[in-house]
């Protein structure tokens, strides 16, 4: 999606807006445009972990799926690519995801209007206020700034576009292909949940429906970084892990991505258009384990706005979610059951630089 970087939206007047409750900054975008290249506040000094901890040398080893062979008819093609999939979630919980079938077209006119809508003055944004977790439409900065010590140098927009569709009504646009696009990543995320189900031995299906999956949330989340003139002080977001099933993520082709594996933080330089996959605490706790939801977090840079556009794709809201009964036979349930829309508000009322979520479902053995 080389392309996308290109393309600029005009900024808006929104940093002659006021952008600031009280003490509290309401838009990193605005503020960032306003304080130029001082010195950011300290309570955006979010860095807890060294920016040289990076193994420079793994990127070429993330793992690579393409999608065509994933969905093909020839059997032998189809097992070999289940086998690249089992190894890709047992191995990195990560995976670059080629040959999707999204047009390249669609996931840029996506991209450019995101930019619009970040771009509007605050006043036009004001009515989607988050208002707390399950709101169906919230836009906002950091991550829970009342709750927060330390604050994240990103602005948000979170829309709730299944199992009912929300979506915001400007600019003018982004609500029809906010749907497009929604629909083609659910599908893009179930034919990789069928193939999930297979490289674990059980039916095909079985992941789908045993988490509701066809009736399950999905969240459409885009994430603006703003060039940080500290940004060996602050991070976009800190070390987390996703609370859904898989997370399918692209970018405007400015990079701060970057997964830990083995212990080391790697910088994703993603395909040309190809999609990023990662998988969450749900299927960490549906797998029995076998696949662990991956740590992530969004590095900053001082010259580029990062934009970075993020589909959740959960369970049913009310579904208890557990390890697959499949897998239980020769092994013993390495997590409890708990309704999906219990963890998920658990997990979004932590600060969740730590696991904290699936450390309460996690059986004590």
């Amino acid at each position: 999606m080389a392309s996308a970087a290109a393309t600029v939206v005009p900024s808006s007047s929104s940093s002659s807006t006021k952008i600031h409750h009280g003490s509290e900054i309401t838009s990193i975008k605005a503020f960032a445009e306003s304080n130029g290249s001082c010195p950011i506040p300290s309570t955006y000094h979010s860095l807890t972990e060294p920016r040289d901890d990076v193994a420079d040398h793994l990127a070429a080893s993330i793992p690579v799926i393409d999608f065509s062979l994933l969905t093909s008819n020839d059997p032998q093609i189809h097992a070999t690519t289940v086998q690249q999939l089992a190894n890709a979630c047992s191995q990195w919980g990560f995976f670059m995801l080629t040959n999707h079938g999204i047009s390249e077209k669609l996931m840029e006119e996506v991209m450019e209007k995101s930019h619009e809508f970040h771009n509007l003055p605050l006043e036009e944004k004001e009515e989607f206020a988050d208002k707390g977790p399950l709101t169906p439409i919230r836009h906002g900065t950091s991550f829970h700034p009342e709750a927060e010590k330390v604050h994240y140098w990103r602005d948000y927009l979170k829309v709730m576009t299944l199992p009912q569709f929300n979506f915001p009504h400007k600019p003018p646009g982004y609500k029809e292909l906010g749907f497009e696009y929604s629909r083609k990543i659910r599908g893009v995320a179930r034919k990789l949940l069928k193939g999930i189900s297979e490289s674990l031995g059980l039916e095909p299906e079985s992941i789908i429906k045993s988490t509701g999956f066809d009736s399950g949330l999905q969240i459409f989340a885009v994430n603006l970084y703003p060039p940080c003139p500290e940004p060996d002080l602050a991070v976009g977001l800190p070390p987390h892990s996703d609370h859904g099933l898989l997370t399918l993520l692209t970018q405007n082709g400015i990079g701060g991505l970057q997964v830990k594996h083995t212990g080391k933080w790697v910088n994703v330089n993603p395909l040309p258009n190809c999609l990023i996959v990662n998988t969450g605490d749900q299927l960490e706790a549906v797998s029995n384990g076998r696949y662990k939801s991956v740590m992530h977090r969004a590095v900053l840079n001082n010259r580029d706005t990062r934009i970075s556009l993020v589909l959740v794709n959960g369970p049913d809201l009310d579904k208890e979610i557990g390890p697959e009964l499949g897998l239980l036979e020769n092994e013993d349930p390495l997590f409890k059951t708990m309704k999906y829309r219990d963890y998920f508000e658990i997990q979004q009322k932590t600060r969740f630089a730590y696991k904290s979520g699936l450390d309460e479902i996690r059986k004590c053995l």
